[in-house]
Formats: structure tokens, C-alpha cells, sequence
């Protein structure tokens, strides 16, 4: 499934990106392409960049507010 028709990135090629340590959509956007077009992909962007570098900040969140 691709994940930016504009670009024709696949939804696996936009995580391989991620994987790679790209943190922003405009970071995914210079390595695949993906979010540079029309925009209608980039909240997708947005929400599998939180979901995957949420888990990893956590630990360095502080115990009490």
C-alpha cells in the first residue's frame, strides 16, 4: 500500500526511513520523497513518527511532574 501517491512510496519504504533516523516529514521528505507533493500523506507521516519516537523517549520523561 503506498503511503504517498504523489511520490509512490510504500508504506514500507516510509517506515524503512523512519528506521533509518529520519525525525521530521521534511527529513522523510528528502530521503524518499514522500510528504512533498499534494500533503495529504504528511499527517500519516506525522502520526508513524510519534508512534515510533514516543516508545523510545519515554524512559527520559521525568518520574514526577
Amino acid at each position: 500500500m503506498y503511503a504517498c501517491i504523489c511520490a509512490a512510496v510504500p508504506e514500507a519504504e516510509l517506515r524503512s526511513c523512519v528506521a533509518d533516523g529520519a525525525r521530521t516529514v521534511e527529513e522523510v521528505g528528502d530521503r524518499c520523497g514522500a510528504g512533498t507533493g499534494c500533503g495529504t500523506c504528511v499527517d500519516r507521516i506525522e502520526c508513524l513518527l510519534a508512534s515510533t519516537t514516543s516508545s523510545s523517549e519515554l524512559p527520559r520523561l521525568p518520574l514526577t511532574a
